[in-house]
């Protein structure tokens, strides 16, 4: 076992300890920086705070087997502005929205904003380039849910002579005018927000969640926005109780999620914790979900967007997180208009979700909605319904239960047809499975190209439940599925076991080449 340090600032460090946990350490670790105790940690991935700038540290890991340890030097700092100098009170009744943003516009580069102890109400707060931005222990900012105080950002604005167009608000993959986020990046770069505090959107049902679908004056907003985004870390904050989707990074590149905790209640409606909608070179890693929704939702726009832009999101890893309660632990789509490609998702543990891996589009995402270089490898999942699931007929939008959208019979190849080339699925241990061990539905006019399977176990609870293993038409609910697949040009399996289902434990349908 080697620790090592993956990320650093001037107040902070995250360690990774790679023991051959995944997100928990096989053993607890007793740690020390500069010979003193420091507290133990039972994650593979753990956040060190209250550090001095520029500073060096010896960081010893300990148990009764192993001892180990690592130097680092913290980075430099400039100056630090603590937001109740700018007449923040933190008293959890007084409305501290302008000073925590004072503090902000007057943060100089390579500086802090530091929020301590307390809990501070606020409506909308805008990031600026180059912050630092510390929500320590025991802090919270905990959101106002009256719309009057929220800014507005409207889904398209054209220029003066309309041969152009800026984009500021989204709601599921359109461009639409949406209340601004609880936390609001736009074109911003090399920003940090970190700490052991809590950002709590504050939403229930007798806010945001109630008639979730209607839109007010705008839709509902996002815990945490990044538009046009660069360089951006979020790491160790916890997020809850968002009003819709908890972190939105939205045309952005280059971020990194780390060790943080995103929790909305199981029932909360379109509360994605993470949605990375066409964005590229993206790290999340260490990350705990609980979520009334997908955990995290990989998108690129429905058809406007996604035509228009061509923007997919790609270069994205998935490592060493726990995804616990939502619709899908990992989910595609299904606003993926402009194409999903590079994506892998390792050494994770996903728990008591509807799905594992959910893909989701349909016909009508357009040509430009091919997901390719999909890889999931040393997954772990217990109580999870249908661990696999590609689903090209997702009944979703107006139109979903029309004829061109639901119909198993081929249709011509146009504009409109989406696209999946190739996905790997290896050394994965799916336990108390419910409803199907994979279901996977290709499109009959464009199969998959090619699903590689390899070193795969499942098992099912005793008590299943049954479901439904797609949201599309024309199935019946089941229970103790086998391997199910349907539509696919080449697909290779090696050492999948399927063990306790009823019927079939294979059934492939319009697979032309099998190995």
């Amino acid at each position: 076992m080697k620790p090592k340090i993956i990320y650093l600032t001037s107040r902070n460090a995250v360690l990774e300890i790679n023991d051959g946990g995944i997100f928990h350490t096989k053993a607890p670790y007793s740690l020390k920086l500069n010979g003193e105790d420091y507290g133990t940690t039972d994650k593979i991935i753990t956040g060190i705070y209250n550090l001095k700038p520029d500073s060096e540290y010896i960081l010893s890991i300990e148990n009764n087997d192993i001892q180990n340890s690592i130097t680092f030097t913290t980075l430099s700092e400039s100056y630090t502005l603590n937001v109740k100098d700018f007449g923040a009170r933190g008293d959890g009744s007084n409305d501290d929205t302008c000073c925590i943003q004072a503090a902000i516009m007057a943060c100089p580069e390579n500086g802090r904003v530091y929020i301590p102890e307390g809990t501070y109400r606020i409506t909308s707060i805008f990031l600026k380039s180059n912050l630092r931005l510390e929500i320590g222990k025991g802090a919270g900012l905990k959101a106002y849910t009256s719309t009057e105080n929220h800014p507005i950002m409207p889904g398209l604005i054209q220029n003066y002579d309309e041969t152009e167009e800026y984009n500021l608000g989204t709601w599921e993959g359109n461009p639409l005018t949406m209340y601004s986020g609880i936390i609001h990046g736009i074109n911003v770069e090399n920003v940090v927000i970190y700490g052991q505090g809590i950002i709590d959107g504050n939403a229930n049902y007798d806010n945001w969640w109630k008639n979730p679908k209607e839109k007010g004056i705008a839709w509902r907003p996002r815990t945490i926005f990044l538009q046009q985004c660069n360089n951006v870390v979020i790491e160790g904050i916890t997020v809850q109780n968002s009003p819709s989707w908890t972190v939105h990074p939205y045309f952005s590149k280059n971020l990194k999620f780390i060790g943080m905790s995103i929790i909305n209640p199981k029932d909360s409606p379109n509360t994605d914790a993470l949605d990375v909608e066409s964005c590229c070179n993206v790290d999340i890693t260490g990350v705990y979900f609980s979520v009334g929704d997908d955990c995290i939702a990989i998108k690129s726009g429905k058809i406007y967007m996604g035509a228009k832009y061509k923007t997919p999101s790609k270069s994205i890893t998935i490592r060493q997180c726990c995804m616990r309660d939502g619709h899908g632990s990992v989910t595609i789509g299904s606003e993926m208009a402009g194409g999903v490609q590079d994506l892998t998702v390792k050494d994770c543990i996903f728990l008591d979700t509807d799905r594992g891996l959910r893909i989701k589009t349909r016909r009508g995402r357009g040509k430009d909605a091919i997901i390719d270089n999909v890889v999931f490898d040393h997954i772990k999942m217990d109580g999870v319904m249908t661990p696999l699931v590609v689903n090209c007929f997702y009944f979703c939008d107006p139109d979903g239960h029309t004829a061109y959208v639901r119909d198993k019979a081929p249709m011509p190849v146009d504009e409109r047809t989406p696209e999946i080339k190739q996905l790997f699925f290896r050394n994965l241990e799916c336990k108390n499975c419910h409803v199907a061990a994979v279901y996977i539905y290709g499109l009959p006019e464009k199969k998959i190209e090619e699903i590689i399977l390899e070193n795969i176990f499942f098992d099912y609870a005793e008590d299943t439940k049954s479901g439904m293993p797609a949201m599309m038409d024309d199935l019946e609910p089941v229970s103790k599925m086998g391997v199910f697949i349907h539509n696919v040009e080449k697909l290779t399996m090696k050492n999948v076991v399927v063990k306790g289902q009823v019927g079939e434990d294979i059934i492939l349908r319009n697979v032309d080449h099998i190995i």
